[in-house]
């Protein structure tokens, strides 16, 4: 990787105590694994909303991989289920049609109650998950730059 990485982070702001410990993580695995990465924080008011915002971040061209964060608890009806699924799939849609990689840091914990125990179980399950997600960018930016790689020695 020659350059620096731009990378938007984007928060769901349902539950932003836990999510945003996703952020923290990323932030400080991207520092060691992408020193001088540029990471640009967007809010959302829920999981739903991550899609669209990731599309229209990646096409304005002014970064290179967009994350997404959320906590889709299931609030006793099959909600949560489909929730989840449509923001996976409309994440790797994103992606696919824009050529930027989207990334999901979307966890949907099955029985979820905000007691002490769970709340603190998630706040730092998702420090680690948000470490997980820089690391997959960091791996992905090594893959488009051995892509550019190629493609220049093509044009040569």
């Amino acid at each position: 990787m020659t350059k620096s990485p731009r990378i938007a982070f984007i928060k769901a702001r349902w539950h932003s105590d836990v999510v945003d410990r996703a952020h923290d993580g990323f932030l400080a695995e991207a520092a060691r694994q992408m020193p001088g990465a540029q990471v640009e924080a967007w809010d959302v008011p829920g999981a739903f909303e991550m899609p669209l915002l990731a599309k229209k971040l990646a096409q304005t061209g002014k970064y290179d991989a967009v994350v997404a964060a959320a906590l889709v608890v299931d609030g006793g009806i099959y909600r949560h289920d489909y929730v989840a699924q449509a923001v996976v799939s409309g994440l790797m849609q994103a992606g696919m049609e824009t050529g930027v990689p989207c990334f999901s840091v979307s966890l949907t914990p099955h029985n979820y109650q905000e007691t002490e125990l769970l709340t603190g179980f998630y706040r730092e399950h998702f420090v680690k998950k948000g470490a997980e997600a820089a690391n997959a960018v960091a791996q992905m930016m090594a893959v488009e730059g051995r892509l550019a790689t190629l493609d220049q020695a093509d044009a040569a």
